[in-house]
Formats: C-alpha cells, sequence, structure tokens
C-alpha cells in the first residue's frame, strides 16, 4: 500500500542485502549528453537507477552542441531510459514549486507530465514515484498516493545545483551515499558533466567496495 510519507529506504526484494547497498535517483532531466553519458555508464555497470524526469525537459528538441555533435531530443533520451531498465519519477512539467498549490492544480499538472511522459514511451511503462520539485511538498504527496504513485524522498543530496567541480561532488557524494538509502543528484536542471563525473568515481569505488545499488522500497 502507498505511503504520503515520502520514501528514503532502499528495497531488498524481502530478503536481507549481505553488502551495503543505496538506490541512485537522478533528478530534472532528461538532459541530452549529460544523460546519455551517465546512461553509458550505468548500462556498463549493470546498475539500474531512477530517473525523476521534467515534463518540458523530455518535450525538449534535438539540437547541435558547440563541436558539432548531435544532442538527442527529451524524448528519445527518455526512450533510451526506459529501454535500458530504468525506473520513471514524475518531477512535474517545469519544477514550478508546488508547495502552496490547491489539489486540482497539482493534480493537473502532474497528470500533464504523465501525458508527457506516455507521448514519447507508451502507455505501458508505469511510472510508480513522484518527487516534488525542491522537496516542497504541500498537497503532493497526498495527489500522488491518490494518482498511484509513491512519493521519493528529497534526501542525500549533493548540492550539484550550485557547483559542477567533480572533485568537490564526489566528496560530497562519498558523505551522502549512506548505507540502505536512496541518494540525489541531478543529470538535468543544466549542464551536470561534474556531476557524471563524480557518479562515475565514486560509484566505481563503492562497487570495489562490495556495495550494491538497487531501487528505492515501495510500501
Amino acid at each position: 500500500m502507498l505511503s504520503q510519507t515520502p520514501v528514503r529506504r532502499v528495497a531488498s526484494g524481502g530478503l536481507a542485502l549481505s553488502a551495503p547497498a543505496c538506490a541512485l535517483t537522478f533528478d530534472d532531466g532528461p538532459n541530452g549528453l549529460d544523460t546519455m553519458r551517465l546512461l553509458d555508464f550505468l548500462r556498463d555497470r549493470g546498475i539500474r537507477a531512477v530517473f525523476a524526469v521534467i515534463g518540458a525537459e523530455i518535450l525538449r528538441p534535438s539540437g547541435i552542441a558547440a563541436d558539432g555533435t548531435l544532442i538527442p531530443s527529451g524524448a528519445d533520451v527518455l526512450r533510451r531510459i526506459v529501454a535500458e531498465g530504468h525506473v520513471l519519477c514524475n518531477h512535474s512539467t517545469s519544477f514550478a514549486d508546488m508547495g502552496e498549490w490547491n489539489v486540482l492544480d497539482v493534480r493537473d499538472d502532474m497528470l500533464r507530465a504523465l501525458e508527457i511522459i506516455e507521448g514519447a514511451v507508451g502507455d505501458e511503462v508505469p511510472v510508480p514515484y513522484w518527487r516534488a520539485p525542491n522537496g516542497s511538498w504541500g498537497q503532493t504527496a497526498a495527489v500522488a498516493v491518490a494518482l498511484g504513485m509513491q512519493p521519493l524522498d528529497v534526501v542525500n543530496t549533493i548540492e550539484d545545483w550550485v557547483d559542477q567541480d567533480p572533485a568537490v561532488l564526489a566528496s560530497r557524494l562519498r558523505l551522502a551515499m549512506t548505507p540502505g538509502e536512496l541518494v540525489l543528484v541531478h543529470d538535468g536542471g543544466g549542464p551536470r558533466g561534474g556531476t557524471v563525473d563524480a557518479v562515475i568515481e565514486v560509484v566505481d569505488e563503492r562497487l570495489a567496495e562490495g556495495w550494491r545499488f538497487v531501487l528505492p522500497e515501495l510500501p
């Protein structure tokens, strides 16, 4: 049964985990080449993660980077996220703070975001989680549960929206990775090359130490 209390723990499949475990969650994408590079890494390591996606980013068209590299559309990146086994989280249409919104406006935005997701990946792909922009929950947790989505906590962040120094972010990520809990980093919301560098460095360290990367729990 879903709970209005945002989840921060990892899933164990009902079994005691034999090693430290963490759940990777990525917010504010899909974000073109940064998300694609992150997906390359997760694929190579056999890791599934949660992507908390923004409707407006899914609708972003393809483009050309300064070096001539093709930047895939948001919908194309989302399709790859799903095809490679990752799990989706509704993170609103535009990242507007919804903490003071009324129930009807919250519901309308959530449903619109779900429509955008469905338009890109079809109606068979589940969206089991909701994460409130800025962690400003207001009425959103109750509405999410009513729509069949489990609120996902905003916790264990690394302030990668403040700077993108890979060494600084790697240090923060080592501290943020709490055994048995999720960690929140950003693949979107701006250039996130430093975040991707930090994730690659720290996750490889943790894998070498025997950590496992799983999904958040669903009550």
